[in-house]
């Protein structure tokens, strides 16, 4: 199933919370993506209802393994992009920006290339 930036914005979101915080919730998403509750309310019943997110009584989320591949690899696009656009002398402010709307258009061969090039040229 193909995803809508939307979706891979959400899923990275909560896997970056995941990562520094016990449990993620839907206010702790609104916050950090400063969307009203209802929107986010909808996203999450989107991505559970299409395998990639579960809720637990508590109203606790977690990503599935489908869910899981999907934020790691957008969140990988998000970091190597950043640091390339910075290598190249971009801010960081407006790098991160910028990486976040390429992210989701570019080809999984043209990101290959630029992660390669980013590691074989890597400052030591």
């Amino acid at each position: 199933m193909s995803l809508h930036e939307s979706a891979e914005m959400y899923l990275e979101t909560i896997y970056q919370l995941s990562k520094n915080q016990s449990g993620v919730r839907s206010i702790d998403i609104a916050e950090a993506m400063g969307y009203s509750k209802p929107s986010i309310s909808r996203a999450v019943g989107l991505l559970k209802q299409n395998g990639y997110l579960l809720a637990d009584k508590d109203g606790f989320l977690t990503l599935t393994e489908q869910g899981i591949t999907v934020a790691e690899k957008i969140y990988e696009r998000h970091t190597v992009l950043t640091a390339a656009l910075m290598a190249l002398g971009v801010g960081k402010d407006t790098a991160a920006e910028d990486a976040c709307k390429i992210e989701h258009v570019i080809s999984d061969k043209t990101f290959a290339a630029i992660k390669e090039h980013m590691e074989k040229y890597k400052p030591e």
